[in-house]
């Protein structure tokens, strides 16, 4: 599997899709800084909220195969600003999260938001269902 570095906004279910991904229990947690998970990076949303916090994502993404850029699908806040992955030197894909509770308004939505971002390829899948979950993983398994 790729060595992927998951960035997203608080809450928006990165924690959660690495633990499918992992096939772990799924638990709560709010992560509170950079966790190294294996195979996967998990950052904390203030980080991707907070445009201070760039740099810990950039110096820390030379760590990472590939750049996940998560957005919930029910999160309606523009959260990454144009262009927002080019900032880094990995590949980037986009993943969008929630689908299980998500309007086809609301997908909609997160797909432009992720195109903004400057992301052209965007899986759309539900951590807590598992939904799409196997094409993901295959996905990181090439």
């Amino acid at each position: 599997m790729r060595k992927a570095m998951f960035v997203g906004a608080h809450n928006s279910g990165k924690t959660t899709l690495i633990q499918r991904l992992h096939h772990q229990k799924i638990q709560s947690s709010e992560t509170q800084s950079i966790e190294f998970c294996d195979d996967m990076i998990d950052t904390p949303g203030e980080y991707t909220e907070n445009r201070h916090f760039y740099t810990p994502l950039i110096t820390t993404s030379v760590n990472a195969k590939m750049i996940a850029v998560i957005q919930s699908a029910t999160d309606n806040r523009p959260i990454f600003p144009p262009g927002f992955v080019t900032m880094f030197q990995p590949q980037a894909i986009g993943i969008i999260n929630k689908i299980d509770i998500a309007t086809p308004a609301e997908i909609d939505y997160a797909v432009g938001q992720l195109r903004e971002a400057g992301i052209q390829q965007i899986f759309k899948v539900s951590a807590l269902t598992g939904e799409a979950i196997p094409t993901l993983n295959d996905y990181f398994a090439q």
